[in-house]
């Protein structure tokens, strides 16, 4: 009997259902973590200021309302959050070493992170749409993308975001963690977290796939599909000017698209295929799937849309007269 007591006292050193988990640095560099913190501090900055600066043209600027521009700006919002959802955790490993997060505040974490991350992807596939009807079916693309439609698109990736979300982070509250608890990233990321369960965790694993069916596997098919009837229809063009002319309308897109899902299935192949990899490798992949898309998509839009590069240089020249 004693001996008993003895093995339950030691299983309950060993594991809880509220633990507090580690984040993880860069590996073998926390000696130089301030100076590695400087290149993160401008990317930060790249995405805030990018991000922003676009959003706020497309706002102010009366040209820019039609719906391609509405998707971009729900494209910068999103990136905008996912900056927010990690640079709190980033910069604090880098700066004062805070690598301690609870549980629930790592649910709310993820909450924002995956969440901005399927609300991208779904505008993603807003924005193929866009596209296509913009170039297979020019005459009815004003009755085709109305304000209210848009808006309900917006409104049907949110409540997707949730629906999916909610039930996958409520299966992590009844859950045992071993007290070893040290997370890959500097975040909070779903398949690092269940991997550190003492507990079945079959149903996390589940629900993840279905999530993830229903985002990437659903949205990944929406996009290549809409490019191959695009690119039907830009071959029925005789000139090879106009065809030039249309694609290059689609070069943005094709750039955003890939900065978002070449990151995300490298870093998903590196969970699955790579455990023995090197830790710095998983660390720096993680970054880069979070960091690339907001700090390149303003960059992308801003280099190849002329309106959006003609509105920057407005807003930026009526700030100087007014000086």
């Amino acid at each position: 009997m004693l001996q008993i007591q003895k093995n339950m006292e030691i299983l309950s050193n060993l594991t809880s259902k509220f633990p507090n988990f580690l984040l993880t640095g860069i590996p073998g560099l926390e000696s130089v973590h301030v100076w590695i913190s400087i290149p993160f501090c401008c990317l930060y900055a790249i995405a805030f200021s990018g991000n922003s600066m676009i959003l706020f043209v497309i706002i102010t600027r009366q040209s820019l309302h039609e719906p391609m521009y509405y998707f971009l700006s729900m494209l910068s919002a999103a990136d905008l959050g996912l900056t927010v959802s990690t640079m709190s955790t980033t910069l604090g490993i880098l700066w004062f070493d805070t690598v301690e997060i609870s549980l629930n505040t790592c649910i709310i974490q993820m909450f924002f992170l995956h969440g901005f991350t399927f609300i991208e992807s779904g505008v993603l596939v807003a924005m193929a749409f866009d596209r296509y009807a913009a170039i297979c079916d020019p005459l009815r693309y004003a009755t085709i993308l109305t304000n209210s439609r848009i808006i309900q698109m917006g409104l049907l990736m949110i409540i997707r975001t949730v629906v999916l979300i909610v039930p996958l982070l409520l299966l992590l509250k009844p859950l045992n963690f071993c007290k070893a608890n040290v997370l890959s990233h500097s975040y909070c990321y779903h398949p690092d977290v269940i991997k550190l369960a003492c507990s079945d965790t079959r149903a996390n694993s589940i629900c993840g796939l279905i999530d993830l069916i229903l985002t990437t596997g659903v949205d990944t098919p929406c996009i290549v599909l809409s490019y191959i009837l695009i690119i039907y229809s830009v071959f029925s063009i005789a000139s090879p000017k106009e065809r030039h002319k249309v694609f290059n309308t689609c070069v943005s897109h094709i750039g955003a698209v890939a900065v978002f899902y070449i990151p995300m299935m490298s870093l998903s192949l590196v969970h699955r295929y790579g455990p023995s990899a090197p830790k710095v490798v998983h660390s720096m992949m993680a970054n880069i799937y979070l960091l690339l898309p907001p700090v390149l998509n303003p960059i992308i839009y801003s280099v190849k849309t002329k309106q959006i590069r003609k509105a920057i240089y407005a807003v930026f020249s009526l700030q100087n007269k007014q000086r």
